[in-house]
């Protein structure tokens, strides 16, 4: 049994991590704690969670807990997922995976120095369809990559005490919504990107409410990553590959479960597909329980997170957005 405590009452937890759960015999979601009065305790009672604290420092100190999910703003990432390794526990960390890439390192450092387990929650690499555009570029259908086009855009209204709006909290359309995109243009070359250009616009606390760059890969594959809070009310996340011997377009890479299609053309002649799947969330979780059981690695941990806050770092920097508060 794999037992879990969750790290912040958190409106995520219940699609991550709550229900998947519910829907195992392997795991369960053993307790939850919080920093604000009494949300622990009825967050408890809503989720028929066993135990609550309200002290970070005590669910961490709990013998039984397994596994922490940290779901905390990103700038809280860094320290409490340390705290949690230090303690003898794995950590599931929500993305972004830090507030930079200094914060990565050392986090990276202290799941090495305790041999722990640290995985960054892009759970929509677990899902069947990713292993399916995998397959598509090993195939080699398309020929040589030439360029790529990745976006995530989800309307988010300017809140000025929204953690996606406040950049001292991590906040902003590249850490909440492009460090997808990043992402997938990243694993699909399996290769680091040169950040050529970027632009933004900024919200008025500094947070980026849209983003676009321009990326190059060794290979001189191209790709333009974009993100956006100010888009209309339908969320959109889409991935473009151009090859040299035809093109494909994905959509919906995020939330596949809820409806999304492959179309890919190849000599005039267009062909559609999906592929089937559970929620991108029970796919993570079952990856992760085999991963802690079989002692194997993922693919959303290790130097793979610090390699995607190095690109973040690197079109903050393009844009001139100044992020020297962190």
């Amino acid at each position: 049994m794999l037992r879990i405590g969750l790290l912040g009452a958190s409106g995520i937890a219940p699609a991550a991590i709550i229900h998947p759960a519910e829907r195992r015999t392997d795991v369960t979601v053993m307790a939850v704690a919080s920093r604000r009065p009494s949300a622990a305790a009825d967050y408890a009672s809503v989720h028929n969670i066993e135990r609550f604290y309200d002290d970070y420092r005590a669910l961490l100190a709990d013998p039984d807990i397994d596994l922490v999910y940290n779901a905390l703003p990103p700038s809280e990432h860094a320290e409490w997922s340390i705290a949690a390794l230090e303690a003898g526990k794995d950590v599931l960390c929500e993305k972004p995976f830090a507030m930079n890439a200094a914060q990565s390192e050392r986090m990276l450092q202290s799941a090495q120095a305790t041999g722990q387990r640290l995985i960054e929650a892009f759970h929509d690499r677990y899902h069947p369809l990713n292993v399916e555009i995998d397959a598509l570029i090993a195939s080699n259908r398309l020929g040589d990559i030439v360029s790529l086009r990745a976006d995530f855009s989800v309307s988010n209204p300017f809140e000025p005490r929204g953690i996606r709006h406040v950049p001292t909290l991590g906040g902003g359309a590249l850490m909440d919504l492009g460090c997808y995109p990043v992402h997938w243009v990243r694993s699909l070359m399996n290769a680091e990107p040169l950040v050529v250009s970027a632009l933004a616009s900024i919200n008025p606390l500094g947070a980026d409410v849209s983003i676009e760059a321009e990326l190059r890969f060794p290979s001189g594959t191209t790709a333009l990553v974009t993100a956006s809070m100010a888009a209309g009310p339908q969320e959109t996340s889409t991935l473009d590959i151009v090859g040299t011997e035809g093109t494909a377009h994905v959509d919906n890479l995020v939330f596949p479960s809820t409806g999304h299609s492959i179309s890919e053309t190849i000599d005039g002649i267009t062909r559609f597909s999906t592929v089937r799947g559970l929620t991108t969330y029970d796919h993570q979780l079952e990856a992760i329980v085999v991963a802690l059981t079989n002692h194997t690695p993922l693919p959303t941990e290790g130097t793979d997170s610090m390699n995607n806050m190095i690109v973040i770092d690197a079109i903050y920097a393009a844009a001139g957005i100044d992020r020297s508060f962190i």
